[in-house]
């Protein structure tokens, strides 16, 4: 199964965007991670048939209802296994 790698740029942080994620992640069938990372991104790895990362991808586009999602930079990469999909918890960017 193929794995993409997926930056989303926007006001992205503090919208439940990561929660939203492994939601929609867990009814797709999809597995692997998401987290926030700097500048008020949110980065997930996502492991899937075609149709599932697709539909993930798209989703990810729009995100949650607060969500304003300005770009989603999505990379292919080897496969990498995950036993589900888990919301990485980090420290909230205090510059947000």
């Amino acid at each position: 199964m193929p794995t993409v790698n997926l930056l989303v740029k926007g006001k992205v942080q503090g919208v439940f965007f990561r929660t939203a994620a492994k939601d929609v992640a867990d009814k797709l069938g999809i597995s692997g991670w998401v987290k926030y990372i700097s500048e008020g991104r949110v980065e997930a790895m996502a492991t899937g048939n075609e149709n599932q990362l697709q539909q993930f991808i798209e989703w990810c586009r729009r995100g949650p209802e607060k969500a304003v999602v300005k770009d989603v930079i999505v990379t292919p990469l080897t496969e990498q296994k995950f036993d589900n999909f888990e919301v990485i918890l980090g420290e909230y960017p205090k510059d947000i």
